[in-house]
């Protein structure tokens, strides 16, 4: 799995780390990262009902 999250990074158009510095690079990716995994909560069913995050269930 961490390859495939590498792998989306690059694809997207960062293929470098965009800052000088570790302290920098590791916020951007921290970032990064976080915004891929809410993007991805929310294509899976995730939405905000009565001040609680929910991940609506799928009907197969």
């Amino acid at each position: 799995m961490a390859e495939r999250a590498v792998a989306w990074l690059v694809a997207r158009g960062n293929p470098r780390l965009p800052y000088r510095g570790t302290q920098a690079n590791d916020r951007w990716l921290h970032h990064r990262a976080a915004a891929l995994n809410l993007r991805r909560l929310i294509n899976l069913g995730l939405i905000y009902i009565n001040n609680t995050w929910t991940l609506m269930p799928t009907i197969p």
